[in-house]
């Protein structure tokens, strides 16, 4: 992503935002509210338009590319988690590779449905479902494909500890498998944790991009996030301490 400029309804969300998501990388993306986190995932997964700038994938624009070629380069999990229809979750999960027979996209499903932990939830239809077995349900759909980059915006949000580690964990294997992996998330701590690099954006811009140590300093935590702290020595290194600034 180089230079993306992007405005809706008038009001401008992202503000020459430069981010690059490389091979074998969990990059997450934090930032206050409003900071445009999810309109960045969404100029790389090609369903936000640019008023200027380009979003690419693996060298191509992805405005090029169709929505087939998108689907096997990008797997996107967007924030929303509203699913229309009652279907089981196999046939949800199954969703994510439009591009297989549908005996291929249902093996794959069974199999993304037994890595994030609820194989056993494949026949039920989702909507008799709590929201964190839902939301493993479309974590499935996005892994149910072997993109070379996986968008997720806010996978944790609303998630029980144990929900929250185990996505966290698809996400991490799923970078460390190869993939380039892009994040949003809210809790500077987890992300601190889980990521290779850390992205800040404050009013759509860059402020920081860099090992978590260096983009979360003390100087980026008070300017953006309004917190006092920093990095302190932990049993097994380094661990982010901050508090809201008085």
């Amino acid at each position: 992503m180089w230079d993306a400029y992007a405005s809706l309804g008038g009001r401008k969300v992202l503000d020459g935002a430069d981010v690059q998501v490389e091979y074998c990388q969990l990059v997450a993306l934090v930032g206050p509210n409003g900071a445009g986190k999810s309109c960045l995932i969404k100029a790389f997964a090609g369903v936000l338009d640019l008023d200027g700038g380009v979003a690419r994938l693996n060298g191509d624009d992805v405005r090029t590319l169709s929505s087939r070629e998108r689907a096997r380069r990008v797997a996107y999990l967007p924030q929303e988690r509203r699913i229309a229809w009652n279907l089981p979750a196999v046939e949800v999960a199954a969703l994510g590779a439009p591009f297989l027979s549908g005996a291929d996209a249902l093996t794959r499903a069974h199999a993304a449905l037994a890595e994030v932990g609820i194989a056993h939830l494949a026949g039920r239809g989702v909507a008799e479902m709590s929201g964190g077995e839902r939301a493993r349900v479309l974590l499935a759909r996005a892994l149910v494909v072997d993109a070379p980059l996986l968008l997720a915006d806010e996978p944790i949000a609303g998630l029980d500890p144990d929900a929250q580690r185990l996505v966290l964990e698809r996400l991490r294997a799923r970078a460390d498998g190869g993939a380039g992996v892009l994040v949003s998330l809210h809790d500077l701590t987890l992300a601190a944790t889980m990521a290779d690099r850390v992205v800040v954006l404050d009013q759509g811009r860059v402020v920081a991009d860099a090992a978590p140590i260096q983009a979360l300093s003390p100087a980026v935590l008070r300017e953006v996030f309004g917190l006092d702290g920093g990095w302190i020595e932990g049993p097994n290194g380094p661990l982010l301490a901050a508090r809201r600034a008085q």
